[in-house]
């Protein structure tokens, strides 16, 4: 099946240029490259002009779907891979590469904190994904613009703002629910905002409720069940002509998740690593002030302020087989951070320049409880407690019109880090201060009103972080990690080149790239084993690594009635290791969508899609031993769906949406647990 499906997306690719000049109506939809975005340069810019690769999921993308978390808005989409290790949790693997080795965003402020691991995690999950505007991925190393663990590229979710014109007061409030069949899930929201030109007030609230999964072939899951609750609120105010004040809060907490694939046998295991294994519970606590002044000034158009704090929780109850006691944990981050952007048009340059400080305090506690006898003794946390994380950068970039149809955007940073990890594991300690001087360069080639070449050559670099230098203890597939304090900052080199095109009838980009990363730091087997059997493992600055891709997506509007949206993304990497080569690690194999979009009549619209994945079986020694991975390789695998949207009323939309018609067992690859059968979900939204 994949082979067909290949052919079917070359040929729209091939086969829509002709029709770019036909004039349509405009349509929603989650590929649009003549869309404003604002992360690729931190100021708002058509998304055609700028040399770097953009993926953007809108409003209305966002509306259209029935998520879980924030990840399962991007399946499909040029250059985001979705991984998951367990319910309640989501990862975006961009360019081969994920976790703290991608930069996540929410309005502007780190998601990665000191403890975000360069391997899938949870956190990305506590952010709402009912609460969204939109998604804006920019692929590609933005260490220059975004700092330290901008390597793969920057994932940024924004929220919705509440805004309004005209002196009348005025409010409107809007109900979501969801409810899919596969998990037996009902995922609702209530929001309202209030305001007038000037002054806009928002809050909303989000509870969601997840049973055991239903996967193709009719088998349910164990432990896949789990609850979470999000509340949000924002304020936006002028207080005079150019001066904008905006207040935001957001909460999210999952207060009992099950970790699925250590509850299980996965491939190679007779039994599951654990008998208990709890997060209990993730938390996420976000607040911040922005201030833009967009008076123009002698040194800046335009100011933008950020101030932020954010705590994140990660506790979680765990307890092996053949043991009675229970290991209790208490993990936290406590994020504050405050960034200035300037902006300045001096003829044929637009300037932005600024700052970045950021401080982490890590917070861990570890406890031992005998299930039996009930007694409690202490044990090695899991982080050093009272670790600490503080950066401070400062960065300028210029996008240059040299020419009417050439620009040139370059840019340079400097970032600091101050590190200090208390000696409490072994006498272990860890004080350093990294620096790094990040650069980057890129063009934009105009070669037709709506069609642009575009490339970059960049250097990124990851500083490492506290769980990087200090994580202590049991890792998935029997493994034990001790702390490093030897550990450098990864960098990475890499260029790409592409074409954009953007009309009325047509979109598409096609992108092609390659990084080489240094002193990449990987889990390394020490040798060593634990009293209790499990192999001991390190983080170190061990590997070299060479990915390269091509990432393709398109929209044709075929005329009034039919649009047609396809993308194609393929991956691959060759990891270097003592002088051994071999592929890297959890590498997405080719995947992508295809799907027609039908406008039935004035209220009504069909949706028909494919999503689908090829075979990986390039597998790294990790992969090969690790029990979410099938050792023979991932299969391939297509999934057919269906979607019927009807406007009810101006205020009601209903969406019926059949997932997996045929009722495919199957796994996305490096996933923890096999995706959901056949799936009917029911989506109501009733603005009022």
């Amino acid at each position: 099946m994949n082979r067909p499906l290949l052919a079917a997306v070359s040929a729209v690719v091939m086969l829509a240029a002709p029709h770019a000049n036909a004039e349509v109506p405009d349509h929603d939809d989650p590929l649009l490259l003549n869309r404003i975005q604002v992360t690729a340069t931190r100021a708002e810019e058509n998304a055609l002009e700028v040399p770097m690769a953009i993926t953007i999921v809108d409003r209305e993308g966002i509306m259209r779907q029935v998520p879980q978390t924030v990840a399962d808005l991007v399946h499909g989409e040029p250059g985001a891979y979705v991984q998951q290790t367990t319910p309640g949790q989501g990862n975006i693997i961009i360019r081969g590469l994920k976790g703290s080795e991608v930069l996540h965003l929410v309005d502007g402020f780190r998601l990665n904190n000191a403890f975000f691991r360069n391997a899938p995690n949870q956190y990305l999950a506590l952010v709402d994904p009912l609460n969204l505007d939109a998604i804006e991925i920019v692929r590609g190393p933005m260490s220059t613009l975004y700092g330290s663990d901008a390597m793969g590229g920057v994932v940024q979710l924004l929220t919705p703002e509440p805004r309004f014109a005209g002196d009348a007061w005025q409010s409107d409030a809007l109900l979501r629910t969801r409810y899919s069949s596969a998990d037996e899930s009902s995922h609702s929201r209530a929001a309202f905002q209030s305001g007038r030109d000037g002054f806009g007030v928002s809050a909303g609230v989000s509870y969601q409720d997840v049973n055991d999964l239903r996967v193709g072939g009719g088998d349910r899951l164990p432990f896949t069940g789990y609850t979470q609750r999000s509340g949000d609120f924002k304020l936006i105010a002028t207080p005079a002509a150019g001066h904008e004040l905006t207040f935001s809060a957001q909460f999210s907490d999952q207060p009992r998740t099950p970790r699925h694939d250590a509850l299980v046998p996965g491939f190679g295991q007779t039994r599951p690593d654990n008998v208990e294994f709890l997060f209990m519970p993730q938390q996420r606590r976000f607040s911040q002030l922005r201030y833009v002044m967009s008076n123009p000034l002698a040194l800046a158009d335009r100011i933008d302020v950020h101030l932020g704090w954010q705590t994140t929780v990660d506790d979680r109850t765990t307890r092996e087989f053949g043991t009675t006691n229970r290991e209790i944990e208490n993990n936290a981050s406590t994020l504050r951070g405050v960034t200035a952007v300037a902006t300045k048009s001096v003829g044929d340059h637009h300037v932005s320049y600024g700052m970045e400080l950021y401080q982490d305090r890590v917070d861990s506690f570890r406890k031992r409880e005998n299930s039996t006898t009930g007694v409690i003794s202490a044990r090695p946390a899991r982080y050093p407690d009272g670790s600490t994380m503080d950066s401070l950068a400062f960065f300028v970039t210029d996008d240059w019109r040299i020419a009417p149809r050439f620009e040139l955007a370059g840019g340079l940073r400097y970032s600091r880090f101050d590190i200090d990890l208390p000696p409490v594991i072994n006498g272990i300690g860890v004080q350093m201060e990294p620096d790094d001087v990040t650069a980057q360069i890129g063009f934009s080639w105009k070669l037709g009103d709506a069609l642009r070449l575009v490339g970059n050559a960049g250097r990124g670099f990851r500083a490492p972080n506290v769980f990087d230098l200090g994580t202590f203890g049991d890792r998935p597939s029997n493994r034990f990690n001790i702390p490093n304090p030897e550990l450098r900052p990864e960098t990475v080199n890499s260029f790409d080149i592409g074409l954009k095109h953007a009309s009325g009838a047509l979109e598409f980009e096609v992108v092609a790239y390659r990084s080489n990363y240094r002193d990449k730091i990987t889990s390394v087997l020490t040798g060593d084993r634990t009293e209790t059997g499990r192999d001991i493992v390190q983080s170190r600055n061990a590997t070299r690594l060479i990915l390269h891709g091509l990432e393709s997506g398109v929209r044709w509007q075929a005329n009034d009635a039919n649009a047609l949206r396809a993308s194609l993304t393929w991956s691959r990497g060759e990891e270097v290791f003592e002088g051994d080569e071999y592929p890297a690690d959890r590498i997405p194999p080719l995947f992508g969508r295809i799907g027609v979009q039908t406008t039935l009549a004035s209220r009504w619209e069909l949706e028909n899609w494919v999503l689908y994945a090829t075979r990986q079986d390039r597998l790294s020694p990790r992969d090969a031993v690790d029990a979410r991975i099938n050792p023979e390789g991932t299969a391939g695998w297509a999934t057919i769906n269906t979607r019927l949207g009807w406007q009810a009323h101006e205020r009601l939309r209903v969406q019926l949406q059949l997932e997996n018609l045929a009722d495919k067992r199957y796994r996305e690859h490096g996933s923890g647990l096999d995706n959901p059968g056949r799936n009917l979900s029911l989506g109501l939204d009733w603005n009022f």
